[in-house]
């Protein structure tokens, strides 16, 4: 068994996708439409869905926001340096919500952005090597 993806429900579409794919870097895979349903389905990326766990993006026609919800945490996406991953979100218009930094109670490097929608996306900087400690 592996994990395929994580599913958020998007407001606009588009606007996800162009903060996915144009904010964060990664590159939409598939999009498909469901007239009958009412409602479109995009698949975003750093890798092949065969390859890499991805998020599924949904939007039903007919609804143009979401209460986020209480139980919902975050994404998480391994960085090579947290610090320059906010700068480059800040200068392409993202929203930082927490600057890169160790983490409370630990030594991970970590930051937090979010999407258009208001969904929490973790950056973690890459480590050399993983401990129980960190």
């Amino acid at each position: 068994m592996r994990m395929l993806h994580t599913m958020l429900r998007v407001g606009n579409l588009d606007r996800s996708i162009d903060f996915y794919t144009q904010v964060l870097g990664m590159k939409l895979l598939r999009r498909n439409d469901y007239p009958d349903g009412k409602f479109t389905l995009a698949f975003v990326g750093y890798g092949e869905e065969r390859d890499h766990t991805v998020l599924e993006l949904t939007h039903n026609w007919d609804t143009e926001s979401y209460d986020l919800g209480t139980g919902y945490g975050h994404i998480a996406i391994e960085v090579d340096d947290a610090y320059a991953a906010c700068e480059a979100v800040k200068a392409k218009g993202g929203a930082v919500t927490r600057e890169a930094g160790p983490m409370k109670h630990g030594k991970t490097v970590i930051a937090f952005v979010t999407d258009p929608d208001g969904y929490k996306i973790e950056f973690i900087q890459k480590k050399e090597h993983y401990s129980a400690a960190d």
